[in-house]
């Protein structure tokens, strides 16, 4: 009905509309897109026809955003940090070529937290970016440019990663749809900082969208032909699943109370999946999430299977060059004098404390491998559990680092390797996105998948900011 030079001119003028008040998209390739554009008209036009092109090219002419963490030809690949401003991607990252090769056309790259460990998306390169239903809240982190590009209705796919929450926040904050998938089936090579030792089996790459259905179309794109060990063609039954319900980690001293208008929306899913399906959802309290946090930071830094110690974020920071000082750079951000953020020396610091306890640390390895054990029994091949996104809504700017640690709700599904959709719920009283993750047991990313596409038809999913 339309040309996809239409389209691609629709969202770049969307974008140029409003990215000067979210600041999202921090580098463009519209000509290139454009471009492209041309090219998928002339293919549609002398087609050799609709189902060899559905097959060839399932994503043909959409408009896609990529992190800028990951490397997209020609485009910056700083993760936000000073002193990599000038370095510009090469190649494409795995996933990205996949996409392009599925006729995919990115519209260009998104912000991020310094080194992607944040869960506010800022830094000294690009600024700050804001959330499109209150421009005083954050988007998360540390995919928080596709949260906000895709909830300002600017881009139809992101590509995010998730090493502690990272396309589940963003998701959450800003009413869209993400997804963690298993654990080691979307490559993750071609983004900076990448994962090395124990760390590769946590870090996930997956897709965030504005609606449910486009989830599993982009899955498997990226996943490729480890698309072979998921179930996505699995018919699902609803009424066959075995639905679990926390609503809160048992209270970590560590994290907030979880929001009363987060549990609410909670309770309406666990009453219309009892109603709608006659399922019952199975309230359980699982001990050990209550050390979610501790768990995450003890695994975070232990070593992998031979014997290769996690590598440090100071050295990180420091980019090929010294390795950062955390205390000094602290002495100069209070004078302004640092190229660094806040959160990123934060993090410097207490990286040093992790390691002071080590007998401690090898219990808490031990716990995070009994729950693990923990969680695969209990949801077994047809469960899924409801759990909270995150204590709160979406903070105002700044505040995560008075509460540094509540991005322990999404963590600790990275270390326990299990899929996660995050789905949006409507918006709440403050008219700022609701939302639930839902987990299952690894391999079993269809069922997660089949849930939010059902949970979005009963409670609507993605709404448009500045619509109500």
């Amino acid at each position: 009905q339309v040309t996809c030079v239409e389209v691609v001119e629709t969202y770049v003028e969307r974008i140029r509309e409003v990215n000067p008040l979210i600041n999202a998209l921090v580098k463009d390739r519209f000509e290139e897109a454009l471009q492209e554009a041309q090219q998928v008209d002339k293919l549609l036009l002398e087609g050799p026809g609709d189902d060899y092109l559905e097959e060839k090219f399932p994503l043909l002419g959409v408009p896609i955003t990529v992190k800028e963490a990951f490397s997209l030809y020609g485009m910056p690949n700083t993760s936000g940090l000073v002193n990599r401003r000038n370095v510009i991607a090469t190649s494409d990252a795995t996933v990205v070529s996949r996409l392009k090769q599925a006729g995919a056309i990115p519209l260009g790259v998104t912000n991020c937290s310094e080194l992607c460990m944040w869960y506010e998306s800022s830094n000294r390169v690009y600024g700050r970016t804001n959330n499109p239903y209150d421009l005083q809240r954050i988007v998360g982190g540390s995919s928080g440019g596709e949260g906000s590009v895709l909830a300002a209705a600017c881009s139809v796919i992101g590509v995010g990663s998730d090493i502690g929450g990272s396309i589940r926040m963003p998701a959450f904050f800003n009413g869209v749809f993400g997804h963690k998938p298993t654990t080691g089936v979307v490559p993750n090579d071609g983004q900076f900082p990448n994962a090395h030792g124990v760390r590769t089996s946590y870090l996930c790459t997956g897709p965030m969208c504005r609606y449910a259905e486009d989830l599993e179309p982009v899955l498997r794109v990226m996943a490729g032909p480890g698309v072979s060990k998921l179930k996505l063609n699995e018919k699902v039954s609803l009424e066959k699943i075995k639905f679990h319900c926390m609503d809160h980690d048992g209270g970590s001293i560590f994290v907030s109370p979880v929001d009363k208008e987060i549990l609410q929306a909670q309770k309406k899913v666990v009453e219309h999946l009892e109603s709608d399906l006659g399922v019952r959802v199975q309230r359980v309290a699982i001990h050990k999430m209550k050390y979610s946090f501790q768990i995450w930071s003890a695994m975070m830094s232990s070593k992998d299977s031979e014997g290769q110690e996690a590598q440090r974020f100071t050295d990180l920071l420091g980019d090929h060059g010294k390795p950062v000082w955390p205390l000094w750079e602290l002495m100069k951000w209070l004078v302004g004098m640092s190229s660094h953020t806040l959160p990123a020396i934060a993090l410097g610091l207490t990286e040093k404390l992790v390691n002071l306890n080590l007998s401690g640390k090898a219990k808490l390895v031990s716990m995070g491998k009994s729950l693990q054990e923990e969680m695969e029994a209990l949801l077994g091949p047809d469960g899924v559990l409801l759990y909270p996104s995150h204590p709160t809504i979406a903070p105002k700017h700044h505040s995560p680092i008075c509460m540094p640690f509540n991005f322990a709700y999404t963590a600790i599904f990275n270390v326990l390797g299990l899929p996660v959709t995050q789905c949006p719920l409507g918006l709440g009283s403050e008219g700022l996105p609701l939302g639930i993750q839902l987990v299952a047991a690894t391999y079993n990313d269809h069922l997660t998948l089949a849930v939010a596409r059902y949970l979005e038809k009963a409670f609507g999913g993605w709404v448009l900011p500045g619509k109500v």
